[in-house]
């Protein structure tokens, strides 16, 4: 049985025993013995890096899988899982910044299965979804110290997540989505590192920890309120924000009656520009959040950022 550690999801964790790590954005509590945190100052390009455990790293592969690692790069080998999509692209790119060794393979889907990608100075190799096990027990081998980033798709969150638990590789889970308690439970019961929130910017993150602590402080303070929920981002992102879910969920411990089916998906650039109000030059990359509380005094959050380029 893994214990259990809450801490913010801009924060590092040393390790110390070999125990799982489950962290979710926004909550501060320390709730297991034997590890130490610190807090992370850093840029939103490079964030989900900096969550990434500190090991001990003594890897040398011998025969690559593809090609061999840089030599001139930190011996922490990265699977970044899908390194065809925007934010996979960023993370290997804050990966080459920080140092770091990306290893030349990935998970993608069946179409995308044996095609290679050009990011940077990295050609990596995408594996389709029968090919997971092996390519995932392989690199192990050759990388014995290996880290997953998982930015994919909300229907593949569970199997994945279960397939680094099961092969025994710790992982950052960034995408959101899939059934959260299952994959609460697949880390919990394993002895596998893993750092999962659904948000990777570090005032968001702020935020999301204040909505928690007055949702815990003050349980039933919005009873009888109704909540109106509208987010808009770019029409790449299919699935509902887990940023919005996070808000929500604590909106609900406040006492609002609120199904996560009622949000309102905004991708329409249409929409956007003359309903929402999203700049026109930030269509390609935003995040628009609004959470209207109805009350006799019309209280209202509202969340806005533009300029995303993941």
């Amino acid at each position: 049985m893994a214990s259990m550690l809450k801490l913010p999801a801009n924060c590092v964790v040393f390790q110390q025993q070999r125990r799982a790590v489950l962290a979710r954005a926004g909550t501060s509590r320390l709730d297991a013995t034997g590890f130490n945190w610190k807090q992370r100052a850093s840029s939103s390009s490079s964030s989900a890096m900096n969550m990434i455990p500190k090991m001990s790293i003594s890897a040398i592969p011998n025969q690559s899988l593809e090609k061999s690692l840089p030599k001139n790069k930190i011996d922490i080998p990265i699977m970044v899982n899908s390194c065809s999509g925007k934010m996979g692209k960023a993370i290997i790119q804050a990966a080459d910044s920080a140092g770091l060794s990306v290893v030349p393979a990935s998970f993608g889907s069946a179409e995308e299965s044996g095609q290679t990608v050009q990011v940077g100075a990295n050609e990596i190799l995408i594996h389709g979804p029968s090919e997971r096990e092996r390519t995932l027990a392989s690199l192990l081998e050759k990388y014995p110290n290996l880290i997953v980033v998982d930015f994919t798709v909300p229907s593949a969150v569970n199997d994945n997540a279960e397939l680094y638990c099961k092969v025994g590789v710790p992982f950052v889970m960034g995408t959101t989505g899939g059934d959260r308690d299952r994959l609460y439970k697949t880390v919990e019961d394993s002895l596998v590192y893993a750092v999962i929130s659904p948000q990777m910017g570090k005032q968001v993150v702020a935020f999301l920890a204040a909505v928690e602590i007055m949702a815990e402080q003050f349980p039933g303070a919005f009873s009888g309120y109704s909540l109106q929920v509208m987010e808009s981002h770019q029409a790449s992102k299919v699935d509902t924000s887990g940023t919005a879910k996070a808000v929500i969920s604590c909106f609900q411990k406040l006492g609002v009656s609120f199904d996560m089916e009622q949000v309102q998906l905004v991708r329409d650039p249409q929409q956007q520009l003359e309903m929402v109000g999203v700049p026109e030059e930030h269509l390609s990359g935003h995040a628009f959040h609004m959470y209207h509380l109805s009350s006799p005094d019309e209280t209202s959050i509202r969340r806005q950022r533009s300029g995303y380029t993941i």
